[in-house]
């Protein structure tokens, strides 16, 4: 500390002697919340040093402490008891009144009045009570400073400050801010909550529109319980604020500008969100429930669709897209992350302004599925965030049949996991409809002033079961004979403004009927519905229309400005010091470049991505090691080794080129596919790729490539032609580093829903990556991508082979065989091909000719065929591959084999050659590994 403020502190009376414990007291509170001390004392520790290179935002912390406590202590020391005394009883029960205004901000949301049955139970509070501040009944008309609980008025009685944060922090809403970090935020919370004691004042108009609101959600549920008794729907009885809330929201966030909002739900309250919010129109719902909806796909249940819109709001148009979402719940959540940031870099807008995310959860979901974690981890980083996400929880309090919280969750709220990343969470009772406005509201707002994630926590209930076939109270029988006495939302907010004259009973009556006969003339029944919607809202997949896997598309390049892009692919700034290894690989390229080298792998897919921009597709491609790979092969992005900054020369090939986007992510699969996945299908001109660390590790976003990626077009008509490339390859790494799990992919294959790949040239990757965008249709691409064939001697290409070749399906033998000599057909994929060529060289053998089947899926048959054609003679047909039997290709893929060769010759037949059947991928040890791979290349070659 300064020498003044030293001197400064010394002389200040009220810091002696036996003030000290008050002041430490203090001042342990002002580092909690500054606005919970007097002003001239907030004045006074704010002149305190900060801490050097601490949060600006934050308060001095314990260096500064330290110096303030020990020279109080070494006054007290000197016995300076000449100055005031100012620990009286009187201030020392001032400091217990600051203590008992911060209990309520940080603890009063635990006694609020959340759940509209009641039965919730609830932990006593401890520092909510009198009598744990040393204080009582008998205090209640003293008059305390009340730091900034109330606005222009710095004192009030002890029962008027208890009154007002009993109001504010203990009625309908519980708001949980005081774990975040950053004072402006929790200063702002305040000021919004407590400036009206969290209830505003809403006029009769805001009142009467509620009320229509919720006429709106009870009349649907109603009109379908009525019309299609017993039938699934996953209604919204008891959580019917839930349409007011997304109408204020949507409203709300189109006043601040926004243009887009985007949805994802699961099932509860979907059909009503579908109608009632977005505007479906219910005779299209309606002929759902009657069997009559006709689709040029699969279909899917009527509580899985999505849906997009265009609504009227004060700041303008603003398009409404609700996600598709399949029966696993939180998966959706990342979908519309990606989505979103996909909208958001079309508007180039990368604060958020323009496209706002809205989840809606279930409580239990929400609280037990792992991907909501992940989903609010990337909330934050550069390569997924969105501007900050509006939650929203549906809370029935009770899962399928599971309503006790033991078993449910370890914590007290299901939101709890939302405080890892500080957002607020906003606990509110279902039942008060001008409480969730306010939330609401405050969402809103927090989330365009802050772009960060809010929680909106909406208690409610279930007035039936999981679903309308459902029984309830055979599992949960207090819950339901509470419930089947508790009046709905709408009934007990009509009464309160009929008590309060703001609408008649005419009126009630009159929103009943209208809203029914708009339901049955099967028209939409949302106002603001916008009929004729502004298509630039749109996205055009029209181009991607129509198309099959014949369509092609020539993915050849001009060999002069293929160098040219080579040689400014491996330019770096003056100054900037690259790494010594990396180095060597730039020298590498440019003789590449300049033909003098054969090409290797990472220099054709560096090439097929600067192609590909220089042809004006941009390009995005994350996963946790990309910039550098995993397997050191790839260098997109060079780190200086003076000052650590990077660069990455994609990005600066020329002037007004598409993005070029590479993030290293987070340690997620699940999610961060999911958010790919999103993303792709919000930008079909960009190859959007993300790649696993190793294959396998895909196994852990198995769920987004079973629901989503897989049959997304199937089941919905979504296109997608998201790209992923997962390193696999038997190099003796054990079970967990070998296989990328093939089989799970080729499983999944049936009408033509997307491309398994497994190249093993450079030129191969080049072509394959550049078809993948250059031709318009429009397929999910899965590439089995190598990692001993990143520097294989034998896996090279020419310039030549780049500039002038494609992809092709089928790789014929390479050798100059003759065919009359050859009669034993390998058919392979992968990396063991190396293998098998270089032990048919060392035996010496002309009669076995070598096939590699580039493409698995959809399975090239015709051109497999004119590449065996020739080979009259064969007598023997082998499949070879690393794999275990079970696992692999072979049983995908034998019977397309099977069907080509039997075209050749009727009597031949295909037989196996690779590992036994194994329950693990791939041996642990290296010699039992070396001697399965020596006993498969010796079955395929008939050795």
């Amino acid at each position: 500390m300064h020498e003044g403020s030293m001197e400064q502190l010394w002389s200040t009376s009220q810091l002696a002697g036996g003030n000290v414990a008050y002041i430490e007291e203090l001042y342990e509170l002002y580092l909690t919340d500054p606005n919970s001390v007097p002003e001239q004392w907030r004045n006074y520790f704010g002149t305190l040093p900060r801490v050097e290179g601490g949060n600006t935002n934050d308060t001095p912390h314990t260096p500064i402490k330290e110096q303030f406590l020990l020279i109080a202590q070494n006054q007290r020391r000197l016995g300076s008891t000449t100055q005031a005394q100012v620990s009286s009883g009187y201030d020392q029960k001032q400091l217990r009144v600051f203590q008992l205004i911060n209990a309520y901000r940080f603890r009063g949301h635990q006694h609020a009045k959340l759940d509209p049955l009641g039965i919730m139970e609830r932990e006593q509070v401890p520092d909510l009570d009198l009598r744990y501040h040393e204080l009582s009944e008998a205090d209640m008309d003293s008059v305390f400073q009340t730091g900034s609980l109330f606005m222009g008025k710095e004192e009030a009685t002890l029962s008027e400050i208890r009154d007002a944060l009993e109001e504010t922090y203990c009625q309908s809403i519980g708001a949980e801010f005081m774990h975040i970090v950053d004072t402006a935020e929790k200063r702002w919370f305040q000021q919004r909550i407590e400036s009206v004691r969290a209830k505003p004042d809403y006029g009769e108009e805001a009142k009467t529109h509620l009320l229509e609101r919720l006429t709106a959600a009870e009349g649907l549920e109603k009109f379908l319980g009525s019309k299609y008794p017993g039938v699934k729907r996953f209604g919204l009885e008891g959580g019917e604020t839930l349409i007011p809330l997304m109408d204020e929201l949507i409203q709300r966030v189109g006043t601040y500008g926004a243009k887009e909002v985007v949805i994802g739900m699961a099932h509860r309250g979907r059909l009503n969100v579908l109608v009632n919010t977005l505007g479906k129109a219910p005779g299209d719902l309606f002929d759902e429930f009657d069997g009559k909806a006709t689709f040029d796909h699969s279909g899917d249940v009527k509580y899985h669709q999505g849906f997009s819109s265009n609504v009227l709001t004060p700041g303008g148009e603003v398009h409404l897209a609700l996600a598709f979402n399949p029966s696993h719940l939180e998966i959706v959540s990342p979908v519309v992350e990606g989505s979103v940031r996909a909208r958001q870099d079309r508007r180039n807008d990368p604060v958020g302004d323009t496209v706002v995310p809205v989840n809606i959860h279930g409580d239990s979901a929400f609280a037990g599925q792992g991907v909501v974690m992940e989903t609010l981890q990337m909330s934050q980083t550069r390569g997924y965030k969105t501007g900050g996400t509006i939650h929203i929880v549906v809370n029935n309090q009770v899962g399928f049949t599971t309503s006790k919280r033991e078993d449910v969750r370890s914590t007290e709220y299901c939101t709890d996991v939302a405080k890892m990343v500080q957002a607020p969470i906003l606990h509110v009772n279902g039942d008060d409809p001008e409480a969730v406005l306010f939330v609401t509201q405050l969402a809103v707002d927090y989330r365009n002033e802050f772009k960060k994630d809010v929680v909106i926590d909406l208690v409610c209930y279930r007035r039936r079961g999981h679903n309308e076939a459902d029984e309830p109270s055979a599992t949960q029988p207090l819950m339901y004979s509470v419930i089947k006495k508790q009046p709905t939302t709408r009934t007990l907010y009509a009464k309160t403004l009929q008590d309060s004259g703001v609408v008649s009973e005419d009126h009630i009556k009159k929103m009943e009927s209208d809203y029914r006969d708009a339901l049955e003339s099967g028209k939409h029944v949302v106002k603001s519905l916008v009929t004729k919607p502004n298509s630039q809202l749109f996205v055009d997949w029209s181009p991607y229309l129509g198309h099959d896997n014949s369509t092609t598309a020539s993915t050849k390049f001009d060999l002069k400005r293929l160098q040219e892009l080579a040689n400014k692919a491996q330019e770096v700034p003056e100054g900037f010091q690259v790494q010594r290894q990396v180095n060597k690989i730039l020298e590498d390229r440019r003789k590449m470049a300049a033909g003098a080298q054969p090409i290797n792998w990472g220099f054709a897919e560096t090439m097929a991505y600067a192609t590909l921009l220089d042809e004006g597709y941009p390009i995005r491609l994350t996963g946790q090691d990309v910039g550098r790979g995993t397997f050191s092969h790839r260098h997109a992005v060079m780190h200086n080794q003076k000052d650590g900054s990077s660069y990455c020369s994609l990005q600066s090939l020329k002037e007004d080129q598409p993005t070029f986007t590479i993030h290293d992510s987070l340690l997620s699969e699940e999610a961060v596919l999911g958010f790919e996945y999103g993303y792709a299908t919000t930008t079909p001109n960009m190859l959007v790729i993300w790649e696993a660390q190793f294959g396998d590790f895909a196994n852990g976003a198995q769920v987004v490539m079973d629901q989503f990626i897989s049959s997304g077009e199937h089941k919905w008509g979504r296109l997608c032609g998201l790209t992923q490339l997962l390193p696999h390859g038997y190099e003796g790494q054990g079970p967990e580093h070998s296989s990328a799990r093939l089989e799970r992919y080729l499983q999944l294959c049936a009408e033509h829903n997307m491309q398994v790949c497994v190249p093993t040239t450079p030129s191969q990757i080049f072509h394959l990556l550049r078809r993948q965008v250059i031709r318009p249709l429009r397929k999910p691409l899965v590439v089995m991508s190598p990692k001993s064939l990143l520097r294989h001697k034998q896996a090279v290409s020419t310039l030549e082979d780049l500039a002038e070749g494609e992809f092709q399906t089928i790789l014929p033998e390479t050798e100059e065989l003759n065919p009359k000599d050859v009669t034993r057909l390998v058919f392979c994929s992968g990396k063991v091909y190396y293998d098998l060529v270089d032990r048919r060289r060392t035996e010496e053998m002309n009669n076995v000719a070598i096939i590699r089947i580039e493409q698995l899926y959809p399975f090239p048959e015709e051109e497999l065929y004119a590449a065996i054609s020739e080979y009259s003679n064969v007598k023997e047909v082998m499949w070879c591959q690393e794999e275990p039997m079970n696992q692999g290709a072979w049983y995908s893929s034998q019977h397309h084999m099977r069907r080509v060769t039997h075209r050749l010759n009727p009597n031949l037949y295909l037989d196996y050659a690779g590992r036994q059947p194994s329950a693990a991928p791939a041996a642990g040890y290296m010699a039992l590994h070396l001697e399965q791979q020596e006993q498969l290349i010796k079955d395929a070659l008939g050795l």
